[in-house]
């Protein structure tokens, strides 16, 4: 009986221990979802300090007139004045930072462009010249691209009547360049082209302000074939990849890595591919599938009925022209490197302009040299500057490596990404 006893003790013990034991660990429980609502917390006022200071740090950049001093005097007490000198502290580093790497996009962008032309005209066998950044309307020279943009257009005092009109490009200019200065077949020509497009949609790849090298070489007439035109492209593939390799060498952490080739495939043969896809789709499929891709056959009709994409009737020759697409995998979405092509005949002119019902052209001074066989043969196209140094720093806007407008709403997400535009 006394054994009972004991055992029961020892059992109303442990029946106590044990409930102590479990409000202990509610309260515990209780203490824990505490400390982690207060961690929650601690967690966003520290994620907002942070916003904040990336909003103040912004504003100090894009607008100026705050000084470090002036973050440590607006202190409201003591606390808050922590809180701003460790802002300035964070700012100094920000400021190191974003100097470092401002200053080395720049240097990078200089050795991309500098080096580029140099190479590209050696190995094109092209001389460089001096553009004009204006024509006037009446010589007909100014490229109408898909045939809707709107030049920009002025007057100039001294040459009254006339119209001026900015370059959209210069694939008519340089024409007429190489028969002005007699280039001979195999020789040609390249110029820093800048223009103003006023109707561009602007976005990551699209900028009202266009720089490129514009490049155009005399050609035979039996010349004039798919094969000089694959030969030129995979010529320009060959001087991008060794751009590639010379910018890994300086900025290995910054460089993109290419392809090893081009693939070439028609508009017709893309639609065949991809009939329930729209153009643009079609071209991000095809270059996501093999990296970079010549996209020949642009601006005729297709056997849905529609064109792939428009081009002005009176420069590229639509069944000898194409585009250079190279997959950009930050941006999810190809990028359109060169525009180029065999230029029109005299045959192919008179097409064209028929097709676009623009015959009216034909009185034009260029067009009536081109119809009378007065100009050269040609191959020719444009290089995008800005977009080269896109592709190769694998940079996901066109705003960090060239100066331009940009809608404040663009601005805005950009910072929101840590995306500095120029």
């Amino acid at each position: 009986r006394q054994r009972q006893m004991c055992i029961r003790d020892r059992y109303n013990e442990l029946t106590d221990s044990i409930s102590q034991l479990s409000i202990e660990a509610a309260e515990k429980e209780e203490e824990l979802k505490n400390v982690k609502a207060q961690l929650e917390v601690a967690k966003q006022n520290a994620q907002d300090q942070y916003e904040a200071m990336k909003i103040r740090i912004q504003y100090m950049y894009e607008h100026g007139g705050s000084t470090m001093l002036e973050m440590l005097l607006s202190s409201d007490n003591l606390s808050d004045f922590m809180n701003q000198a460790n802002n300035v502290a964070t700012i100094s580093t920000y400021d190191r930072n974003m100097l470092k790497k401002y200053e080395e996009t720049q240097e990078a962008i200089k050795y991309i462009r500098d080096t580029f032309q140099k190479e590209f005209g050696k190995e094109m066998n092209l001389e460089r010249i001096s553009a004009p950044l204006f024509v006037e309307k009446s010589s007909g020279l100014n490229d109408d691209l898909n045939g809707v943009e709107r030049p920009v257009q002025f007057d100039v005092a001294g040459i009254p009547g006339e119209t001026v009109e900015v370059v959209h490009s210069l694939a008519k200019w340089k024409r007429m360049a190489l028969k002005k200065y007699d280039f001979e077949p195999g020789e040609g020509l390249y110029t820093n082209m800048n223009a103003i497009r006023r109707d561009e949609e602007l976005d990551n790849l699209h900028s009202c302000y266009v720089d490129q090298w514009d490049w155009e070489k005399v050609i035979r007439k039996v010349d004039r074939t798919e094969e000089t035109l694959k030969t030129t492209v995979r010529h320009i593939f060959k001087i991008i990849k060794h751009m590639e390799h010379e910018v890994w060498y300086k900025y290995p952490q910054a460089v993109k890595h290419l392809p090893d080739d081009v693939t070439f495939i028609t508009t017709q043969e893309l639609e065949d591919r991809y009939p329930d896809k729209t153009p643009k789709e079609r071209e991000n499929l095809i270059t996501k599938e093999y990296g970079c891709v010549f996209l020949m056959k642009i601006g005729d009709k297709l056997a849905s009925g529609e064109p792939h994409d428009g081009r002005a009737p009176d420069y590229d020759d639509w069944q000898l022209n194409g585009d250079i697409l190279f997959w950009h995998d930050t941006l999810d979405c190809a990028l359109e490197i060169s525009s180029m092509g065999i230029r029109v005949d005299e045959k192919s002119l008179a097409s064209q302009l028929k097709k676009a019902g623009c015959e009216d052209r034909r009185e034009l001074p260029y067009h009536k040299m081109l119809l009378h066989g007065e100009l050269p043969y040609t191959i020719g196209g444009g290089i995008g500057q800005s977009r080269l140094c896109m592709l190769l720093l694998d940079r996901a806007h066109v705003g960090e490596v060239q100066a331009s407008l940009w809608p404040e709403e663009m601005r805005q997400t950009c910072r929101e990404h840590d995306i500095i535009l120029l």
